[in-house]
């Protein structure tokens, strides 16, 4: 079990099946790392287990061991100690999906992601989310309202990333993620949130 100081430098780092988005968040990964920050992976079942046309599973896992020097934990058993064993003072969810969006809204814990988040929560932990869904501003919208209003939620800033052709997509900036993990663990949202 780590002291709460040590866990001041952890956090904990949640990947959703957003497929197109980890070519941005990685890079940010490893940009935590450089200003001190220790990463434990997650890996939302989807992200866990999916080949896509932008990698594979295993690639995907074999580079946040290469990134953070841990495994990607991708159990509901794996996760639930974060918060009881003081093992990180925040998460990420990044790339969040609408399907984790309304699952967190819902209260629902059934998946690694959402768990880690519950388990953190229970402590007062933040949790940074960075939404990157195709129907932000329709099906996933009333998700990401109730999350807005939520104690402890934070959120990497966000906008339409292709107004013309997908018009309901929204994406964040995953450049601002280590400031916003930084704000948010004073318990401040970054700004502006909407891009």
């Amino acid at each position: 079990m780590k002291s709460p100081m040590e866990a001041s430098r952890t956090v904990a780092f949640a990947l959703c099946g957003s497929f197109c988005s980890f070519a941005a968040v990685l890079p940010q990964i490893r940009e935590l790392r450089r200003r001190g920050w220790e990463v434990l992976p997650i890996l939302s079942a989807s992200a866990a287990t999916q080949d896509t046309r932008f990698g594979t599973a295993r690639t995907l896992q074999t580079t946040l061991w290469e990134l953070t020097g841990h495994h990607p934990m991708t159990t509901l058993q794996a996760v639930e100690p974060l918060g009881p064993e003081h093992l990180a003072s925040a998460l990420i969810v990044a790339p969040a999906t609408g399907t984790t969006m309304a699952l967190l809204a819902a209260g629902i814990s059934s998946t690694p992601v959402t768990l880690a988040a519950k388990s953190l929560l229970r402590g007062g932990c933040p949790v940074l989310v960075a939404p990157s869904t195709n129907d932000g501003l329709s099906g996933s919208a009333p998700a990401l309202a109730a999350l807005l209003q939520r104690k402890h939620y934070f959120f990497v800033p966000f906008g339409q990333d292709d107004s013309y052709k997908k018009p309901n997509s929204l994406k964040s900036d995953f450049s601002q993620l280590p400031d916003a993990l930084e704000s948010a663990l004073r318990g401040v949202q970054i700004q502006p949130m909407l891009l």
